[in-house]
């Protein structure tokens, strides 16, 4: 595939929600977790862009035609002492692969992070996307082989929370 084509990077609108949950959509089915992807045209705008935004997201076009795009949201190191930027989906349609769009959507945030003062970049992949995980090492991500995800939803985080005491 040409890398050589048209591609134009924008940050998303109110506009953009009908595609922002398509490229989910899109992205839950590669990842085999179309399942769980159940965020709702309203979830999505008060997240994005309601009163207090959770995230941010970066629209990637090529030749004119939507190709994928970013989500993102703020971290913190307290290590650091500083916030970072942690990448939660980054999604190509399959169409647009192998034209340079990854790369410069990660580029893009790489250097948002930079121009914040982020001191981090950070992000998760499925341990079997080799594809993806190839990709981030050719940019010079390394693994925190040290570290594993953990996670409450559902059922358990309600548990949870309804444990505490007054």
């Amino acid at each position: 595939m040409p890398t050589d084509a048209n591609i134009q990077l924008r940050p998303a609108t109110p506009a953009d929600i009908p595609l922002i949950l398509d490229l989910i959509r899109g992205l839950a089915e590669y990842e085999r977790l179309a399942h769980e992807a159940v965020a709702t045209p309203a979830d999505v705008e008060a997240a994005l862009f309601g009163p207090r935004p959770a995230a941010e997201v970066v629209i990637a076009e090529c030749d004119g035609a939507s190709a994928g795009f970013a989500l993102f949201f703020i971290s913190f190191s307290t290590f650091l002492g500083k916030p970072g930027l942690y990448l939660e989906d980054l999604f190509v349609l399959p169409e647009f692969r192998g034209r340079g769009i990854g790369r410069r959507l990660m580029v893009h945030l790489a250097a948002l992070a930079v121009a914040r003062g982020y001191g981090r970049f950070e992000w998760s992949v499925l341990d079997w996307n080799t594809p993806a995980i190839e990709f981030y090492r050719s940019l010079g991500a390394r693994p925190m082989d040290e570290w594993t995800v953990q996670r409450l939803d559902g059922e358990a985080l309600r548990a949870l929370a309804a444990s505490a005491t007054g």
